[in-house]
This record gives C-alpha cells, sequence and structure tokens, in this order.
C-alpha cells in the first residue's frame, strides 16, 4: 500500500535534473568555467570556493522550480495516499499536514547539503558540469525537462506519452534505442528502483514507530515485505522513465540526443548522476518517513 507514493515522487525525482549539454562543448567550455572559477575564487578558501562553485550550480540547474515542482507532484499524490490508507478521513487536516511535510525550504537545503558534500573535493568535475549546463544546449535541455515533468501532471498527457513512447519503440528503433541507451547509461531504472525501495521502508519505518501495524513489524519483515514490492515498482518505473524521456527530448536532434548521451557517459556526468541521486534520496527519505508516520497516526484518529 505504500510503494505507489514512491513510484511517482521519488522514482521520479531524480529524472529531471539528468542534465548536460552536448560533448562538442566539453573541452573549451571546461576550460574557460574552470578559469573565471579561479577568478571568482580569489581571496576565498578552498571550501568556501566550492561552496560558491555548488551553489552556483544549484542554480544554473533552477533547482528551486524543480523542488517546487516535485512538491505540486507529491502533495498531489498526498491524496492517492488518503485514498488507499484511509479514503475520505484525511479532510482538510491531511492535506495541511502533507503540505507541511513537503517543506520547500527543507527540501532545498537537503538536496543542497547532500549534493555539496557529494561534489566536495571534486572541483574540477563541477567546473565541468557548470560549464555544460550553462550552454545553450544545456539551457535547453533543462526547460525541455521541466516542461515535460510539468505536462505529466496532466493525465491526458501522461497517456498520450505513452503512446507515443508505444509508437516510437515500435517504429523507430533507431530513436527508441538512443531514449534506452540513454537511461542505461544515467542508470535511470535500476538507481530510481532502489531509491523508491528505500524510502518505502522509510514510509513503514514511519508507521512502526507509531503504531501503524497491526502488532509490532521487526525490521526484517518490512525489508521482506519492501522487496517483494521490487518487481512492482520496476514495471511502474520504467513504464514512466521512457514515456518521459521521449516526451522530454523528442525536440532534440539525433545528434543532440547522442551527444548528450557521450557527456553521461564522461567521467564528470558519472559524478553527477551519482550525486543527484544521492541527493534526492536525502530529500525524499525523511519525507517518506514523515508520511508514514502522518498515516500512521490518521488511521488511529489522533490528532496529527
Amino acid at each position: 500500500m505504500t510503494r505507489t507514493f514512491v513510484t511517482t515522487a521519488v522514482a521520479r525525482g531524480a529524472l529531471v535534473l539528468l542534465l548536460a549539454s552536448a560533448a562538442a562543448f566539453g573541452v573549451l567550455a571546461a576550460g574557460q568555467a574552470q578559469e573565471a572559477a579561479g577568478q571568482g575564487a580569489a581571496g576565498q578558501g578552498p571550501e568556501q570556493a566550492q561552496s560558491a562553485a555548488v551553489s552556483q550550480l544549484i542554480s544554473t540547474m533552477q533547482i528551486d522550480q524543480v523542488i517546487e515542482l516535485l512538491r505540486v507532484e507529491g502533495v498531489d499524490y498526498g491524496k492517492s495516499i488518503e485514498d488507499e490508507m484511509f479514503p475520505g478521513a484525511g479532510g482538510a487536516g491531511w492535506v495541511a499536514t502533507v503540505g507541511k511535510i513537503y517543506d520547500p525550504v527543507a527540501m532545498k537545503a537537503a538536496f543542497a547539503g547532500r549534493l555539496s558534500a557529494e561534489l566536495g573535493g571534486k572541483e574540477a568535475e563541477v567546473a565541468g558540469m557548470e560549464a555544460f549546463f550553462g550552454s545553450d544546449l544545456g539551457q535547453r535541455v533543462l526547460k525541455l525537462e521541466l516542461e515535460a515533468r510539468r505536462a505529466l501532471l496532466d493525465d491526458d498527457t501522461e497517456a498520450a506519452a505513452d503512446l507515443a513512447w508505444g509508437d516510437l519503440d515500435s517504429g523507430d528503433a533507431a530513436r527508441a534505442g538512443l531514449i534506452r541507451k540513454f537511461a542505461e547509461v544515467n542508470d535511470l531504472v535500476d538507481s530510481n528502483v532502489m531509491g523508491a525501495l528505500n524510502s518505502n521502508l522509510a514510509f513503514y519505518q514511519g508507521m512502526a514507530a507509531t503504531g501503524g501495524f497491526a502488532g509490532e513489524m521487526p525490521e526484517d519483515q518490512m525489508l521482506s515485505d519492501v522487496w517483494g514490492q521490487e518487481p512492482d515498482i520496476r514495471r511502474e518505473t520504467e513504464a514512466w522513465v521512457y514515456p518521459y524521456l521521449n516526451l522530454a527530448y523528442g525536440p532534440l536532434s539525433d545528434a543532440e540526443l547522442q551527444a548528450y548521451i557521450d557527456f553521461s557517459a564522461t567521467p564528470e556526468g558519472q559524478v553527477l548522476n551519482g550525486a543527484l541521486f544521492a541527493a534526492f534520496d536525502a530529500v525524499f527519505t525523511p519525507i517518506s518517513k514523515a508520511l508514514g508516520t502522518a498515516a500512521a497516526l490518521q488511521i488511529q484518529g489522533q490528532d496529527i
């Protein structure tokens, strides 16, 4: 009963930020960014310069907009939790509780803190990321990904995206192969499935801590139950990832998409990929645990 929360708010969370621009910009742009970073860091210590660089990267990647979009998705999904676990019993109180849990200030702080920790000591890589994301193509990709995420909030658009991917997958093997290669290089399915499982476990832990289960649920049983959800989570993740990628990157040419894949395979791309998944895990694991606690209290009829 908890897996569905994760496969929307968490499993989709890391997708929107896996951005880069064409590999053709790499050498020149990275060098320019490193030079600019060196000039801007004059008079600063190494830690201050690194913090400023990551803060700039977060700004370039439009994290504020991403977090707000994820908050909208999460608050909307709180309604589905009510429908599954206590139909019609949540009311305004549940809506308010979910809204507090999805606190955008706390979400941004958790993301920034973990991303900074993950990228610590990787000044050259961060400079390369900044160069890519700050380029024309990088900004275009950011815009396309955000627009696709917003569009998929609409059920009819999501259904149309599913059909479009099915048509592409059966009728254009080359383009569909590029989409699949992008997902593979960025480990989108496996990493999202793992993040979903982690957040589901946190939901269970939140429920158990407040007596949300009939009787005691030991940790090993939680782990067993959560792992049993893996096949369903994997299917749902795959069913969302490919239509989303096809919708987002539809305006890109094959050459542009291939360049994006090439960048994703570079050391900078792989470092970024891992850092993003870790940062989103830092955001959504505590959210999931808090939702589990709140749901358990709601079921018990306590004041939440």
